[in-house]
């Protein structure tokens, strides 16, 4: 998916980390107010291409990063499963 590991709710991606190693952009999908309280904490940014869709990009090159990006990696992951469980909800 894109060369990158692709992480999914359902039929959903929530989140893509790059295969190669040399890449260090952790995407992640989120509502409209998480990803504006992502970016504002000044741990991601707007997705370069992505950014009006949810998604944002975090830099994860070492441990301190990784410490950083999971509460966000989580925040994505709850985004989609919120939505998938309103979804079954509704007859979505």
């Amino acid at each position: 998916m894109f060369g990158r590991w692709g992480y999914l709710v359902g039929d959903e991606l929530f989140a893509c980390f790059p295969l190669r190693r040399q890449d260090t952009d952790l995407w992640l999908r989120l509502s409209a107010v998480r990803q504006q309280r992502a970016i504002d904490s000044g741990v991601a940014r707007p997705h370069r291409r992505f950014a009006r869709r949810g998604w944002v990009e975090i830099s994860v090159a070492g441990p301190g990063d990784v410490r950083r990006a999971a509460p966000w990696l989580r925040e994505a992951y709850e985004f989609l499963r919120e939505r998938a469980e309103r979804g079954k909800r509704h007859g979505g």
